[in-house]
């Protein structure tokens, strides 16, 4: 079924536990990502034909699986050993000389579990199969999902008992800032050397070792957070054990698509202080490439000039950042004047209007645009002088979609399915694989949550 060549766990014993997931009662088909599964090069009818696989009951030829360590800063404080605590990496497929890591998550209890049972309820399950596919159909680096099953068990939560499920995630890999801090905080600097090396192949053939990695983290962190700002993300756990060395958005707890803007947005019922916010996902992004740097300095010689030379490329983020953030608020409004874009969000913020919809009005029809705030003269002099500018209508189209997995549907969909109706979910999924024009079957999914329907709090799921 699959093409194994297990690099990861040709490591030292250390970098992880070796073990193999823990069946379930009753697998059975959430979903499979067919489209995901033939660009991997995969037999969709012989997965379609095994949920076992995908439900950790049957470890496919080529498998090595094994739980990762790391550790990680949660909320700012810092955790010595976190790991796949309900995860479990099968291995690496390879096709066509690509390279993805294919991990069961759900999988059951690993020594890295901190006393949780290393399950996943349905709901968190479904969410990231929608949220992740949405991303990559937005244009977004992201890991991915292959496929979802249920289990037949039920797991308990804090709500109660809930149906168990496990995700298929695909991921060019599964190394996060956290897998380097784990090392260092153990003084190990033979394991950080041979992280490092191992990194650099897999992710920056030929980059400077070692400050190379972290100038390639940094731009693909530049980029990857300026995207989510564009389309109005919040990734809500931004701890360094959830950013990839990769560049890819991982984990999708308490993630949500904003809709009426305002930079201070939270969602995370466990980001009590807006750490996460909206308008402080750059910042953030800046402070754990920080975390990755000090992980770093034990394989630079001697520490004042590496402190100095680390301090140096970090200095860089800001600029790079800046660059990539303007490519995308120029795009969205398709033109160059980022002052311009700027006033707009403004604007926004003060009537909070619908970050989706505002951006897609002027794509589609400007003066519907006024329907989405109260400050209407405002906005009406802003988009006279934007038209005067001639603004590049195509480049805006492939700016700003239609539809995104806003949170009300996300949870319609968990909670039919709780309700043993899978119906809603594959219904959205099928929307969110098309985000960029609007058609009729879309057309409920574009709207606002109404008062009665907004969530306005999520939750980790674990």
């Amino acid at each position: 079924m699959f093409s194994f060549d297990n690099s990861y766990g040709r490591l030292p014993d250390r970098f992880y536990t070796k073990m193999a997931p823990t069946p379930v009662a009753k697998p059975d088909w959430i979903a499979l990502n067919e489209e995901l599964a033939r660009e991997m090069g995969l037999d969709v009818e012989a997965m379609r034909a095994a949920p076992e696989v995908f439900a950790g009951n049957a470890v496919p030829e080529g498998a090595d699986p094994l739980a990762q360590l790391y550790a990680g800063h949660q909320f700012g404080g810092w955790s010595p050993q976190l790991g796949d605590g309900r995860a479990i990496l099968l291995g690496e497929h390879v096709s066509e000389g690509r390279r993805w890591d294919v991990q069961l998550k759900g999988s059951g209890p690993t020594p890295y579990s901190r006393m949780g049972d290393g399950r996943a309820a349905l709901g968190p399950v479904m969410r990231e199969y929608l949220v992740s596919e949405a991303m990559h159909a937005l244009g977004v680096p992201t890991t991915r999902a292959l496929a979802a099953v249920t289990t037949g068990e039920t797991v308990l939560r804090q709500e109660g008992p809930l149906p168990g499920g496990v995700l298929t995630r695909v991921a060019s890999s599964h190394i996060r800032v956290g897998t380097f801090q784990v090392f260092a905080a153990r003084d190990d600097v033979e394991g950080l050397r041979i992280l490092l090396d191992h990194a650099i192949a897999r992710h920056a053939p030929g980059a400077e070792w070692p400050m190379g990695l972290l100038r390639h983290v940094m731009r693909a962190q530049a980029d990857l957070v300026a995207r989510w700002m564009g389309l109005g993300f919040i990734h809500g756990v931004m701890n360094t054990d959830n950013m990839t060395i990769s560049g890819e958005t991982i984990d999708y707890g308490p993630c949500a698509f904003m809709e009426a803007y305002h930079p201070d947005t939270v969602y995370s019922s466990i980001d009590q202080f807006g750490r996460y916010a909206w308008k402080a996902q750059p910042d953030i992004a800046l402070w754990n490439l920080a975390q990755l740097a000090t992980a770093l300095l034990p394989l630079m010689g001697e520490r004042e000039a590496a402190v100095a030379e680390a301090t140096e490329v970090l200095e860089g983020f800001r600029d790079l950042y800046a660059e990539a953030w303007s490519r995308v608020m120029t795009a969205k409004i398709g033109t160059d004047d980022m002052a311009l874009a700027m006033e707009l969000l403004a604007i926004m913020a003060e009537d909070q209007g619908d970050f989706t919809n505002t951006f897609r009005a002027l794509t589609v029809a400007p003066d519907t645009a006024r329907d989405q705030v109260t400050s209407r003269e405002r906005l009406d002099d802003w988009i006279a002088r934007w038209q005067a500018k001639g603004p590049d209508v195509e480049a805006m189209r492939r700016a700003n979609p239609a539809v995104i997995p806003r949170n009300h549907r996300v949870e319609e969909a968990i909670s039919a399915a709780y309700r043993d109706d899978l119906a809603p979910f594959h219904a959205l999924r099928a929307v969110l694989a098309d985000p960029w024009e609007e058609t009729e079957a879309n057309a409920a999914y574009r709207r606002p949550a109404a008062p009665d329907e907004a969530v306005t709090r999520t939750f980790c799921g674990t």
